[in-house]
């Protein structure tokens, strides 16, 4: 998406009013579940599914590509950047302070200012993503797949696979 597109001004728009919204939930008194789904409902565009909990404090960008089945468990302090969509289906447990990052810049310095990228999450059932994880844009993770306590997720996840470890790599320099 190209930066200051009518594309991208309708997503900052939306950006703006989701982080309203956001500051609200986050401040709310933890029993108010009225309260809480009812700014949850006008955060994703739709009330939450059938038993999803979630613990604020909760943030994201856009809110209407969170895409959550039921019994989903969301732990406190995650962060949700979902432009270009998040899926997590039945019973994904997340840990504290989770990011999901769908978007991103060209990693070349003169398209970097003038361009946002982006490719969906995908996280099948079952999945346990522990506490301080990073997903990526464009990763899918496998059924009754395990992320460990602060892994960086940049590649898909196995089914039943355990993924561990954070490694920043030079791949490239220019």
């Amino acid at each position: 998406m190209r930066i200051h597109s009518a594309e991208f001004e309708a997503m900052a728009a939306r950006v703006r009013r989701v982080t309203e919204l956001t500051s609200r939930l986050n401040v709310l008194p933890f029993e108010d579940e009225a309260g809480k789904a009812e700014l949850f409902a006008q955060i994703l565009g739709r009330p939450l599914p059938a038993r999803v909990t979630i613990y604020p404090p909760f943030y994201t960008d856009h809110g209407l590509n969170l895409d959550l089945a039921e019994r989903v468990f969301i732990n406190q302090n995650c962060t949700f950047l979902d432009y270009a969509g998040i899926r997590l289906a039945e019973r994904v447990m997340v840990g504290p302070k989770v990011t999901f990052i769908t978007s991103g810049h060209p990693v070349d310095p003169e398209e970097r200012r003038r361009y946002l990228t982006g490719a969906p999450i995908d996280v099948a059932e079952n999945v346990w993503i522990g506490a301080g994880a990073t997903i990526l844009p464009g990763v899918s993770i496998g059924r009754d797949a395990v992320v460990a306590a602060g892994a960086v997720v940049a590649d898909d996840v196995p089914p039943a696979t355990l993924v561990t470890g954070a490694k920043a790599t030079p791949r490239r320099q220019w």
